[in-house]
């Protein structure tokens, strides 16, 4: 049995929100080529994402949101939400089975077909919150698969884990009164999208950080605030929204992770897992813009979830 599943599909390409944007095909056709060139693909196994239903994403938008966004894709050309956030005749294909690939990524490790699992996607979700599509995300997938996670799986403690250069705006919106989902994350602050660090719930364990924070202060951080605070909760599932932004070589933000640090706090999050959640664990592509790095960074990071 492969440790590790890889859920991603071809749909997930078809979302275009034109010429320079940065959250653009390529990042998964990066993906793919460095995952084949490190022979990876030996160790995986793959899934095709299937597309999430209207049901499904309902339980962590609004139905009217869900089906206002479905139905509003231009035939041609990009249509804009916000200076950032746009769709085109494509973005709705992709977006369900980004959204699908999270729920798939929960039954197999539910279902013990896999440890852990890691979906390739795009558009990324943390930041569409209850009723808005924001920041390059339309659907939150981590939260879709949170949901998920406790409806048909009956989960009464789940974590999610964004270590994004971003905060999960999204994220924190839809748990911010259901502490069943427990939050972790870190963030550069004062930055986009200028929240997350007053008052959060007391589930929500989100730390931001200065400019120029590198790997060891995020080391530090790990240990001495989000693993005391998993360990609290006893997660029965983590979810990772696993943006790769932070990378020092990632002019999208001003932190400076490297590879070695996804692989650390991926191993750290295995220990959670091990701990309380019978090892399962859904990782989730957030951001990560920088091709080369993005690409090595998601890399180190399956290796490090399927302990190669």
């Amino acid at each position: 049995m492969s440790l590790t599943a890889f859920i991603s599909h071809k749909d997930c390409w078809l979302h275009d929100m034109g010429a320079h944007h940065p959250e653009c095909p390529d990042r998964l056709s990066a993906i793919n080529d460095r995952l084949i060139a490190a022979g990876l693909d030996l160790f995986l196994s793959f899934h095709d994402a299937p597309a999430a239903s209207v049901e499904q994403l309902s339980r962590a938008h609004p139905k009217d949101y869900v089906e206002s966004l479905l139905a509003n894709v231009p035939e041609h050309g990009i249509r804009h939400l916000d200076p950032d956030t746009a769709v085109g005749p494509g973005s709705m294909k992709a977006a369900v089975r980004s959204a699908g690939a999270g729920i798939m990524g929960v039954d197999l490790v539910m279902g013990g077909e896999v440890e852990n699992a890691f979906c390739a996607i795009r558009p990324p979700g943390h930041h569409a919150e209850r009723s808005k599509a924001m920041g390059f995300c339309l659907f939150n997938n981590v939260a879709v698969a949170a949901h998920h996670a406790m409806a048909a799986h009956g989960l009464k403690r789940i974590s999610i884990v964004d270590f994004d250069v971003h905060h999960g705006n999204g994220t924190e919106d839809i748990f911010r009164d259901d502490p069943r989902v427990q939050m972790v994350s870190i963030f550069q602050h004062p930055f986009y999208p200028y929240s997350g660090a007053d008052n959060p719930p007391a589930h929500m364990c989100n730390v931001p950080v200065p400019a120029g924070t590198r790997g060891d202060a995020f080391r530090q951080i790990v240990t001495d605030m989000w693993m005391p605070a998993l360990r609290a909760h006893q997660p029965e599932l983590i979810i990772i929204s696993a943006g790769f932004d932070a990378h020092y070589e990632d002019d999208m933000g001003s932190l400076g992770l490297v590879e070695s640090d996804y692989v650390w706090v991926t191993g750290q999050l295995r220990e959670i897992a091990e701990e309380s959640a019978q090892k399962r664990i859904v990782s989730m592509l957030e951001g990560g813009y920088a091709l080369s790095s993005l690409a090595r960074s998601v890399v180190s990071h399956i290796k490090a979830l399927a302990d190669i």
